[in-house]
């Protein structure tokens, strides 16, 4: 590998980062639009990079000290956010998009908060194989519930299935009405296995950050129901709102964690 391809210098050659620039929890939208819609929810932010799809910002939130990076669409450039943001030192990782819900009782503007993700897409199996679980880590869930419900926001906990396609990998006709194979069934057979949202980037993030050792999670605001054929681009800031008070909270739980002298924060101890 000749030295201008080493991925260990200081700043990151697709995110354009350094080791000063990000937090240790950094939020992950596919826009980068969303960079300024998440950090208007901040108490201030700075904006510290911006390169190709990947745009960065840092601030606090609460006083929690926070950062944001655009992803584009997709795990591909998922995953290399990950893979730079993890070698400036960032470990928690929380996805904040927009999905398409497949159960018929999920609203437009509710939240879903993942907990595991069918590895649909493909980048995943370039690290890992097949049957390697990509799931999310329990203390972020815990506190993106927490987030929702203390914010009052409509959220639901469960299965997200990634795809790497729009349009023919979510059952979706493509140019011409093309339909690939096993696409008819597709959104009926995840539906029954109660999967609840179909979406891009979720499970590579979560099978990149168990491999490494760091913490991941995923929320998303429902856009469309695909049962029901409802859609609105509406609760993006809800999902923004609820995974920076996230942050928040995981900060307190590790204070608590310090204080009672254990490694995994559970129900007992308090994020008050």
């Amino acid at each position: 590998m000749s030295d201008s391809e080493d991925p260990g210098d200081e700043v990151q050659y697709h995110i354009d980062v350094g080791p000063d620039d990000v937090a240790d929890s950094v939020l992950l939208p596919g826009n980068p639009e969303r960079v300024d819609k998440i950090t208007a929810l901040w108490d201030d932010a700075e904006e510290r990079a911006s390169h190709r799809e990947y745009r960065t910002a840092t601030g606090t939130y609460e006083g929690t000290p926070i950062s944001t990076t655009s992803t584009g669409i997709g795990s591909p450039s998922a995953a290399i956010a990950v893979e730079e943001l993890a070698r400036v030192g960032a470990e928690t990782f929380i996805r904040v998009g927009s999905c398409g819900a497949i159960q018929p009782e999920m609203d437009v503007g509710d939240l879903v908060i993942t907990s595991g993700a069918v590895r649909q897409e493909g980048t995943s199996a370039e690290y890992v194989r097949e049957d390697y679980p990509a799931v999310a880590d329990r203390e972020v869930v815990s506190a993106l519930v927490a987030a929702a419900e203390r914010l009052g926001y409509d959220y639901h906990v469960g299965l997200t299935m990634s795809a790497d396609s729009f349009y023919a990998g979510q059952g979706r006709p493509g140019f011409e009405d093309f339909r690939a194979a096993g696409s008819e069934s597709l959104v009926e057979d995840l539906r029954a296995a109660n999967v609840k949202n179909i979406e891009m980037e979720a499970a590579a993030l979560l099978t990149l950050a168990n491999i490494y050792g760091l913490r991941a999670g995923a929320v998303c605001s429902v856009y469309a129901n695909r049962i029901t054929g409802e859609f609105r681009t509406e609760g993006e800031s809800r999902a923004a709102e609820t995974a920076s008070l996230a942050v928040h909270l995981l900060a307190k739980m590790a204070e608590e964690k310090q204080a009672a002298g254990v490694d995994h924060w559970h129900p007992g101890l308090s994020i008050d």
